[in-house]
């Protein structure tokens, strides 16, 4: 009897309540010690104790769930202490056993990873989609203090999708998007090759269940002519390996169901296009030795330009060095070539993982295990930025992407960004400073927009200036959750101030209509006011005036003392209230109606969102005749240096060439275009839709008048708001 069995003898109806707990015993067993061997029999034995009476969807014990988890991490012979959390992961949310409990049985570290699994299901949220965002925002936290958590979530998670088909098929789609959405690239993140390919071949089956069988029919098809061309490839470049003299093993390279779909919507191919392209393997003894086979395998076959990738001298994200060419293969056929040593092949398999491998007692660092916790400490960043679990979780979506973009600081340092990344997202990954005080940038020695997508190679080189600050437009280009997460963090703070700034002009301008100062009202009368309110200090009530959570005349009537109420009723309308360009912040331009400089305009406060400015003329202020209370005069103060949106309309025949000719024209006044669209009415006419940046009214009349004097238009018109267009936009309400 061997010890594995033995030990099951020791657990009464072991082999009936406990499925699969032998084949773990025996795995644990080929690498660990017999007493390390025992607390993991230990740990089941308490499982199944904890779990009684409990079953799965599909019938079975609970226990075996979690057994199951802790296999497939055996298999990557990981340590006791993660081995154990894995059968006790739902310990802690699925039964009565406290977190002190664990950890005085199994120890502190258990404790811990069982607990930064265990999901917040105790917590009220307000919908499905928070409670999930706001548990995997726990997960990942704990990440940060061990990085065993996601190993074992992510061995849950693969349990699960192995047996996914007993759940309901809108829950089934509902998880196997979550898990290609985000496990699948944690996976990958962290350099867990194997469990990546079958969290995604699993995912893709239950989300798209016929494209799969579609895609797994036609592979097998294609897999039998691939046998014999295979072979002979792998025979030539076995030869040349042994011509110069170079050790190698050559294997076929097995292709993944979900990475042909992908592949296939990338590329907008045919599955024959896709599975045409053979792939292999070559593994050598030492680094060097990859480039002397990369010499010999382009001795045998030509290789494609622009298809070489060396991932050894700059590793991926997750650790992962290879070398990858593309051949011309016989008859012209495509051949995807790695070439890798043993320990990259490792590394590339189980990634992070192989630092907890049982060594023992040896406890040794890692390059995937410093680039993990690199990527883990700009969690924390995120974290730190104040935002909502929905956009934490949206923000580390984009994140866990594989880096697809290499570029150069003016010192040479290379840094990894997403692909689409831009001049912004680079300024931000240097620093938070950087990135909130970049003012222009250079790409290869040349000034160029910041919104400008990086390429592959070009080096990068960011002007700051003193007392520059974030541009909210920004949030619209960047791709890099570190760069969307400051500029909203920094205008968060930027805006509170505006908010207070307002909330006291609105407030001194409410108390005018008093002949009452605000300094005037005594200190006694304004912390009662304060405290009737329920607000900590006086600049709390002038943010919440600011944000029209609070009406300024009503505040100011609190604030009165007995004999001023009657006085006001006498007074005259107070004087209208400068408006600044501070659009974005407090004060925002309807686009309803696109007011500029100069427009007979009036405001409304906005709850949560300020000050809104629309023309008199617009049609929606018909809404807000019922809320005089809401109602702001306001007039135009002299800004120079801003631009305003504004729309316009220009009829025209329609024949080749006409928009660009209007567009010249618009151009030639110094005027930019930010927008135009073509409306087709009849047959024979057209209508552009732009939209202009301008200064004032009296640019957009040199503009009108240009397009004017041009003989193929027929009309030309400043537009309006229209009633059908009345409520489609979002800033029209206050």
């Amino acid at each position: 009897m061997d010890y594995a069995s033995s030990l099951l003898g020791l657990l009464p109806g072991a082999r009936r309540a406990t499925p699969g707990l032998k084949e773990l015993l025996a795995t644990v067993g080929t690498y660990l010690p017999p007493e390390q061997v025992e607390r993991i029999r230990e740990a089941a034995e308490f499982g199944a104790s904890a779990h009684k009476g409990q079953t799965r969807l599909s019938g079975e014990p609970y226990i075996a769930h979690p057994v199951a988890a802790a296999a497939i991490l055996a298999d990557l012979h990981l340590d006791t202490d993660t081995i154990i959390a894995a059968i006790l992961h739902d310990v802690i949310e699925d039964t009565p056993t406290p977190k002190d409990q664990l950890a005085q049985r199994f120890g502190a570290d258990v404790a811990e990873i069982v607990d930064g699994v265990t999901k917040l299901d105790q917590i009220k949220f307000k919908s499905r989609e928070e409670a999930q965002a706001e548990s995997f925002r726990k997960m990942l936290l704990a990440m940060v203090r061990d990085l065993r958590v996601v190993l074992v979530k992510l061995a849950d998670r693969t349990h699960n999708m192995r047996t996914i088909d007993a759940m309901a098929v809108p829950r089934r789609r509902a998880i196997a998007r979550e898990t290609l959405e985000i496990y699948a690239p944690i996976a990958e993140r962290l350099g867990l090759y194997d469990l990546k390919l079958e969290l995604e071949d699993l995912g893709f089956a239950a989300l798209y269940p016929q494209r799969y069988r579609v895609l797994e029919r036609a592979l097998k098809r294609a897999r039998g002519n691939q046998k014999e061309f295979l072979k002979k490839i792998e025979q030539q470049l076995t030869a040349a390996m042994m011509k110069q003299e170079i050790v190698a093993r050559v294997a076929a390279r097995e292709k993944h169901l979900y990475s042909i779909y992908r592949k296939m919507q990338r590329k907008k191919s045919t599955l024959n296009e896709i599975v045409d392209v053979y792939g292999l393997r070559i593994v050598v003894d030492k680094a060097d030795t990859c480039y002397r086979a990369l010499g010999a395998v382009h001795s045998v076959f030509k290789p494609m330009p622009g298809r070489f990738k060396d991932y050894i001298a700059i590793p991926r994200v997750n650790g992962y060095q290879s070398l990858h060419t593309t051949l011309f293969g016989p008859n012209g056929v495509p051949i995807e070539v790695q070439i890798r040593t043993e320990d990259m092949n490792s590394v590339a398999q189980s990634g992070i993982a192989a630092h907890w491998r049982y060594k023992s007692g040896e406890s040794a660092g890692s390059s995937q295990q410093e680039r993990a916790r690199e990527w883990l400490s700009r969690l924390v960043e995120l974290q730190d930025g104040g935002s909502s679990s929905e956009e934490f979780l949206e923000s580390v979506k984009v994140d866990l992407f594989p880096d697809k973009v290499y570029v150069f600081t003016p010192k040479g340092e290379i840094l990894r960004l997403p692909s689409g990344a831009t001049v912004v997202d680079f300024a931000y990954s240097v620093h938070t400073d950087i990135g909130n005080r970049c003012v222009a940038a250079k790409v290869d020695r040349r000034l160029t927009p910041l919104r400008t997508v990086l390429r592959n190679g070009q080096t990068v080189e960011i002007i700051t200036a003193k007392g520059a600050m974030p541009n909210p437009s920004w949030v619209n280009f960047v791709v890099t959750a570190k760069a969307r997460n400051a500029i909203r963090h920094y205008l968060k703070g930027l805006r509170r101030s505006e908010a207070i700034a307002l909330g006291k002009r609105l407030l001194n301008q409410s108390m005018g209509e008093f002949h009452v100062a605000l300094e005037d009202v005594a200190p006694p009368l304004m912390q009662a006011a304060i405290g009737e309110f329920g607000m900590k200090d006086i600049d709390e009530l002038f943010e919440r005036i600011g944000m029209g959570e609070r009406l300024a005349p009503l505040v100011a009537r609190r604030l009165l003392p007995g004999d001023a109420h009657e006085a006001g009723d006498e007074t005259s309308a107070p004087g209208a209230m400068a408006i600044a360009g501070t659009e974005g912040l407090l004060v925002g331009y309807a686009r309803c109606c696109f007011p500029i400089p100069n427009d007979p305009v009036i405001a409304f406060l906005s709850s949560g969102r300020g000050v809104v400015v629309h023309r008199e003329t617009c049609v929606n202020v018909e809404d807000y005749r019922k809320h005089p209370e809401k109602w702001l005069p306001v007039s135009w103060q002299a800004t120079p240096d801003r631009v305003f949106s504004s729309q316009i309309k220009v009829d025209v025949p329609n024949r080749m060439g006409i928009l660009a000719a209007v567009a010249a024209a618009i151009a030639a006044t110094d005027t930019n275009i930010e927008r135009v669209s073509v409306e087709e009415r009849e047959s024979e006419t057209s209508v552009l839709d732009f939209e202009l940046r301008v200064r004032d009214r009296a640019q957009l009349a040199i503009v009108i008048r240009a397009i004017r004097r041009m003989p193929e238009v027929l009309r030309v018109v400043r537009t309006l708001a229209s009633h059908s267009r009345k409520r489609s936009e979002g800033d029209k309400t206050p």
